[in-house]
């Protein structure tokens, strides 16, 4: 049986993401064992993640494939916002996928926890946040029809480490 995080890389190899960016991190460690499984998807480690968001976007603009960018918790994604913002304003869809706290400290004021939906709320198409591992392949699936319908733009989701 595939983990959560397989049934992501997965997905993200079935829509023709052949590249990701990221500033690898302890909260989504399972995606990273996962992707360094899957030989088809080309990690490209970055030193910042509004590094990792921008190389997402610009690969986006240049392959015609939404452009995914991998990045911790807290202080992470709000590294990764401005890149984010820039998508929408730009018509650019890009996955910002969050490694988040364990589900059952969600709300709880966890250590770097945000509510990523208020977060982005107003600067994404989509903001999504899995508690159980069968939600993924829904909110995935979600995730990529909103960036690409209408006019293009960011989906950002929030996985919590124990859920990969």
């Amino acid at each position: 049986m595939q983990t959560a995080a397989e049934v992501l890389v997965a997905f993200l190899a079935a829509q023709g993401v052949d590249r990701a960016f990221c500033v690898p991190g302890e909260s989504y460690v399972a995606v990273l064992d996962a992707l360094h499984a899957h030989p088809s998807i080309d990690l490209v480690t970055c030193r910042h993640e509004s590094g990792a968001g921008f190389m997402a976007l610009v690969d986006a603009r240049l392959t015609g494939v939404p452009g995914v960018a991998l990045v911790s918790r807290g202080p992470g994604a709000c590294n990764a916002a401005i890149a984010i913002h820039t998508a929408q304003q730009d018509s650019v869809p890009v996955l910002l996928i969050v490694g988040q706290v364990e589900a059952r400290d969600l709300r709880a004021r966890a250590f770097q926890e945000i509510d990523y939906s208020r977060m982005f709320d107003g600067v994404a198409k989509f903001v999504g946040e899995a508690t159980h591992a069968d939600q993924v392949p829904e909110l995935l699936a979600r995730a990529w029809s909103a960036m690409l319908t209408g006019i293009p733009g960011p989906a950002v989701l929030a996985l919590p480490e124990d859920v990969l």
